[in-house]
């Protein structure tokens, strides 16, 4: 099994965002969505994972992220998005030219 963990990013009171990472390695980010009795998650890796290493990433998500908040549900739905990471954009003003810009 792998060694996954995870460092959030932002929480609100209906949501958290994580990134994920193994052995100090970034391999995806994780946002979850709490609704009345159903848990969204939407998690993005990159294409180095396999199909069981996909498996035991969710895993360690419910049992990890989604036990951990105490919210009751009865059905938690992963969207699982695999593919390679372009950069994270912000409309921050690093350079005084306006629009997005890429901030990694």
């Amino acid at each position: 099994m792998a060694n996954f963990y995870f460092e959030r990013e932002c929480r609100t009171p209906y949501s958290e965002c994580y990134t994920i990472l193994e052995d100090d390695s970034t391999v995806g980010r994780v946002d979850i969505h709490f609704a009345d009795t159903v848990v969204h998650a939407t998690l993005n890796i990159g294409e180095s994972l396999t199909t069981e290493g996909i498996q035991d990433l969710i895993d360690n998500i419910d049992e990890d992220l989604m036990d951990s908040v105490g919210i009751g549900r009865q059905e938690i739905i992963v969207h699982v998005h695999q593919g390679r990471d372009l950069g994270v954009f912000s409309t921050r003003d690093f350079d005084g030219n306006g629009g997005y810009q890429r901030i990694d």
